[in-house]
Formats: structure tokens, C-alpha cells, sequence
């Protein structure tokens, strides 16, 4: 029997106005395009992103096995139903690499990008986090998977999501609002940005 829906899930209708924001994560679900939003604080860039996994169709066959499976080894409760739904994940600006590809010490635990496998990862305030964490994200991005190599043995996941970024367009926020000045040189804005790599 398939995972209930949430009835505590955000819901896409209650969205008002940002027709052209709500149009791009359309057609990103619809394609299963990554997805990148730029813009000043309370532009809505955090409550879209976490309404995408909600348009997203629920998983069947393969898909609801594997992420049944991942959720069971990071020893969240998996109940009697397969899960369903896509995942979520959005770690904090703080979190290190090993805490979104994955590791640890004895048993490998799967990381944020393994957790958010047939789902959506979103990073809010993506130029905040270190350029390193960012670039640990290619390879999976490429690849589909991510091996995790630690001194006692090495281990495989699939790493299959959505990536979903959110980015203030200056370290002061308020590049391009018509409320508020920004303060930051365009030298500071080129800086901000170039903490996520060309190739990302």
C-alpha cells in the first residue's frame, strides 16, 4: 500500500502571484531540471523550493524500493509501506561534506545527497556554503552515485536528485530590490558568486 500523503505537506495552490517563478518549477518537475533562484530576502526562493517535491509524481516499482531502502539505513522508521513520496533535503549553509556526500566513522552512513535520492536537495543560501562542499556535489551530479572511501572500507549509493539552489544575488542581499539599497561593490558581488564554481 503506497505512504500516505502528508495532509501537513505545502501546498503549490496557495502560492499567490509569482506566476513566472511557479512556471519554472513546472516545467523543472516536469523535466526533472535542476533548478537555480536568485533573489533578495522574502522573494519567495524558500517557500517554492520546498513546494516542488509536492508536484512531483509519487514514486513507483524501483524508485520507492531504493528510497525505502536509503531511509531504512539512516534508521529513520520505514513503518509497513513503501515510501512513496519524494524526499526532501535542505541542510544547513553549515554542513560539512561528509555530512552531504556521506560518511563517518565505523558504519558509512549515506550523506544529504544520498537521503534525497528519486527527491529534491535544496541548499538555501547556496553562496554561503564553502566552495569545497559545493564541488562534492559534481561528481554524484554527473554520475548518479557516490563511493565513500573511509578507513574501514568503502561503500556505494545511489545519488540520484533534484538540486534545487537558493542564493541572496549579494552578500548584503539587496542587489536589484526596489525597497532596499545595496551596499556591496561589484567586486564583493563577483566574489559572492565565484564561490560556486563555473562547472556547478
Amino acid at each position: 500500500a503506497p505512504e500516505a500523503r502528508k495532509t501537513s505537506e505545502p501546498d503549490m495552490a496557495e502560492v499567490a502571484g509569482n506566476d513566472e517563478a511557479v512556471g519554472a518549477l513546472l516545467a523543472a518537475a516536469a523535466g526533472g531540471h535542476h533548478l537555480s533562484m536568485v533573489g533578495p530576502p522574502g522573494s519567495g526562493k524558500t517557500m517554492l523550493a520546498r513546494r516542488l517535491p509536492t508536484i512531483l509524481p509519487d514514486l513507483g516499482g524501483p524508485e520507492a524500493v531504493e528510497a525505502t531502502c536509503i531511509r531504512s539505513l539512516t534508521g529513520a522508521g520505514v513503518g509497513k509501506h513503501l515510501v512513496r513520496r519524494p524526499p526532501f533535503e535542505a541542510p544547513h549553509h553549515t554542513a560539512s561534506a561528509a555530512a552531504l556526500v556521506g560518511g563517518g566513522t565505523g558504519r558509512i552512513a549515506p550523506g544529504a545527497i544520498v537521503r534525497a535520492t528519486h527527491g529534491v536537495l535544496f541548499l538555501d543560501e547556496a553562496a554561503e556554503f564553502p566552495p569545497s562542499v559545493l564541488d562534492a556535489l559534481r561528481q554524484p551530479l554527473e554520475n548518479g552515485s557516490i563511493t565513500i572511501h573511509r578507513a574501514s572500507g568503502a561503500a556505494s549509493f545511489p545519488a540520484r536528485f533534484q538540486l534545487v539552489l537558493a542564493s541572496n544575488p549579494c552578500p548584503c542581499g539587496h542587489y536589484g530590490s526596489a525597497d532596499e539599497e545595496c551596499t556591496c561593490s561589484p567586486m564583493a558581488r563577483r566574489r559572492y558568486f565565484a564561490r560556486m564554481s563555473g562547472p556547478l
